[in-house]
């Protein structure tokens, strides 16, 4: 059976005085009946994006305060919206599964969540500023929601974990409201069980949604549903419930400056992810040989390139 704890949401955002003073009118000299024009409504404003193609994906040029901002944007917009956290594990999910590739098109924010992707990004003309690592991520989104009064629901996760740690936020952030905590079973589920999870989700009418499927799951489980959902923000976030909830422990910092997280990760279950982690090297040695192939082409220095794949234009 899922946890499940969903609370009313408040009336959030007072309304905004227009500021206009009083416009004369005109009497126009005909006397016949004017039928007023119904107002046009206008489209959403899209934030302005400063991006960096690294490896064919586009990442959102902003640090964690750059990232906070947006998110605060995307939920004030109330428009459905989801934020990817991609490290090197999911640039190279983009280039082999063509899914994975509709789902970085669709993305409104696109952090930089790996130091491989950042050092590489140098090589470019607009550096990214820093890593934007999802695990850090979490606190600021709960410490955001308990500044606006904004509701989180958290998703997925071993039984028990999602609930501990929006528990230990929730104390951490005095404000932060639970919107809602639901582990559903690993494994297939009935289409009545999915349809139950989504029920919940739109009832509770979280501001930030939280999804630890783990990857890609989690960001194809939010790119199949977001709209119909209706949340602005929602965000597949890994490992992030099990390091909060203690039933995980984050590389020390040494090993996160140095870029070496995954080999501390890796130790600690070396049956789950060494065969990823190899998948992941593999990847960066072709990519960085692609980035070398394209800058000897730069200098009209052509190298044959029918025995590697494609790369894409960007990047």
């Amino acid at each position: 059976m899922p946890d499940s704890a969903n609370f009313s949401s408040p009336n959030l955002g007072p309304g905004f005085d227009s500021g206009l003073g009083h416009v004369p009118v005109v009497a126009p000299k005909t006397t016949t009946p004017q039928t007023p024009t119904p107002p046009t409504p206008s489209a959403p404003t899209q934030r302005p994006r400063e991006i960096t193609w690294v490896w064919d994906i586009p990442f959102d040029r902003v640090d964690m305060e750059g990232a906070i901002r947006a998110i605060g944007d995307q939920v004030n917009s109330k428009q459905p919206g989801y934020v990817i956290t991609a490290n090197l594990n999911y640039a190279m999910l983009h280039h082999r599964q063509a899914d994975v590739r509709r789902i970085t098109e669709d993305a409104d924010l696109i952090l930089a969540d790996g130091q491989p992707i950042v050092w590489r990004s140098r090589l470019t003309g607009k550096p990214l500023p820093t890593r934007v690592a999802g695990s850090e991520l979490i606190y600021r989104l709960a410490e955001l929601a308990a500044d606006r009064q904004w509701g989180i629901y958290f998703l997925g996760g071993q039984p028990g974990v999602g609930q501990t740690c929006a528990e230990a936020l929730a104390r951490q952030f005095p404000g932060m409201r639970i919107a809602g905590v639901d582990s559903p079973p690993f494994g297939r589920v009935s289409a009545a069980q999915r349809q139950a999870t989504l029920q919940r989700i739109r009832d509770a009418k979280p501001e930030i949604l939280l999804v630890a499927f783990g990857q890609p799951k989690g960001e194809r489980w939010i790119h199949e549903h977001y709209r119909s959902l209706g949340v602005p923000v929602s965000i597949q976030l890994g490992a992030s419930f099990d390091f909060i909830a203690g039933t995980a422990k984050r590389a020390p910092v040494p090993f996160r400056k140095a870029g070496l997280e995954w080999a501390y990760r890796a130790a600690s279950d070396p049956r789950r992810l060494i065969p990823r982690y190899a998948s992941n090297a593999t990847f960066l040695c072709g990519a960085l040989l692609r980035d070398w192939q394209r800058k000897v082409e730069s200098w009209g220095m052509g190298i044959g390139r029918s025995d590697l794949p494609p790369q894409g234009r960007h990047g």
